[in-house]
């Protein structure tokens, strides 16, 4: 009882004026210092823990995902503040369609209804700059909530300078099966253009046609035997422009193209035969297939690499979250308070600690050059 007497005191001299005061200016003076050091392009949220605060605090379960919208409000603004471009959160998970109906139908409803809150006083992320986009297979989602979903993205499409991916109903695996399928797609259905080429013959044809020769001349050639080659000639042409013929030359082509022509005319039938059998298609090369390829076709394609994951609630796993664009330089932060509690007192040491290790990864890397030059 006197601790439930203490946290009342708490938190209305937390709420009252005087100390909202203080504590939003000290808020602003923490961020600004923040934004001072290096900033990471790409931070994801997995916000974990609203079932057991609603237990622990003897509230509903869906009084306590309600809690938890409140606190990714939060967290977006310190985000946005501080200069990060992409936040993605985990809203819900394909699992979560095993939970019982009510709970699901709630979280549904919910969705719903903190979209149409964006759409109607969207000014945080109006203010930042943020559109939101929301990843996932939308096949799932009931119609009345993805008609939401759609106005959500289309009411922030104008917004282009940071991004909240809500990832909603999503798995990793389900995305990498998705990028993979689109990937083989892309590959076995989309022939490269293939190359152009063109016979002696065609390119001999075309040069008689621009030319005015009388058929009396084109026996003659025909006839005439071919002109010996000498130096003279050698050292003629290697000055001529390449638009420039000797009579010479002139002629061996004429009658090179008088001889291509009747070759030309006896195959007549097989080229027209030819015409009505489609050239073969040539698909790209699977070993052209990389990672890039791959990333192309994620949902998070056109993302920059993620820098930080956070997860509340103590679990220590990654629960199918993100698991294609955490990397070799991901740093990953398992935080013990439940979602609803988070905010910027949780979220200020993961920064910290974040641009600490920026920083020490420089001056390693100047330490190394030093070296590099000193041997």
């Amino acid at each position: 009882m006197s601790d439930l007497y203490l946290s009342r005191i708490r938190n209305w001299f937390l709420s009252s004026p005087p100390a909202e005061w203080a504590i939003n200016r000290l808020r602003s003076t923490l961020v600004g210092a923040l934004a001072q050091g290096p900033i990471p392009g790409h931070v994801a949220f997995e916000m974990d823990g609203n079932r057991r605060y609603a237990r622990s605090h003897k509230i509903e379960t869906i009084e306590g995902h309600s809690l938890g919208f409140e606190a990714l409000a939060r967290v977006l603004e310190v985000c946005y503040r501080c200069g990060v471009k992409v936040v993605t959160v985990y809203a819900f998970s394909l699992e979560n369609f095993h939970r019982p109906k009510y709970e699901v139908d709630g979280l549904m409803q919910l969705a719903k209804v903190k979209l149409e809150q964006i759409i109607q006083h969207g000014e945080l992320l109006d203010r930042y700059g943020a559109s939101v986009r929301v990843l996932g297979r939308l096949d799932l989602i009931p119609p009345d909530v993805l008609e939401v979903v759609e106005r959500a993205m289309a009411a922030t499409a104008h917004n282009t300078e940071c991004v909240l991916n809500i990832c909603f109903p999503y798995t990793s695996r389900e995305e990498m099966t998705t990028a993979i399928r689109s990937t083989v797609e892309e590959y076995s259905t989309t022939p490269r253009p293939p190359s152009t080429t063109f016979s002696q013959s065609r390119i001999t044809q075309k040069i008689l046609s621009k030319q005015a020769v009388s058929p009396d001349m084109l026996e003659s050639i025909r006839e005439s035997p071919l002109p010996p080659s000498s130096d003279d000639h050698d050292q003629d042409d290697a000055v001529s422009t390449a638009t420039t013929l000797h009579s010479s030359d002139s002629t061996t082509a004429l009658k090179n193209g008088c001889d291509a022509g009747e070759e030309e005319a006896n195959s007549a039938d097989d080229s027209d035969d030819n015409k009505n059998t489609a050239s073969p298609r040539i698909y790209p090369n699977p070993e052209t297939i990389t990672p890039e390829t791959i990333e192309r076709h994620m949902y998070t394609a056109g993302c920059p690499p993620l820098d930080i994951f956070v997860r509340t609630s103590g679990v220590e796993r990654l629960s199918d979250f993100m698991l294609w664009q955490c990397h070799q330089n991901t740093h990953i932060f398992f935080l013990k308070c439940f979602w609803p509690e988070f905010d910027l007192w949780h979220f200020l040491p993961v920064l910290v600690e974040w641009q600490w290790r920026q920083k020490q990864k420089v001056r390693d890397s100047e330490r190394a050059r030093r070296r590099l030059k000193q041997e």
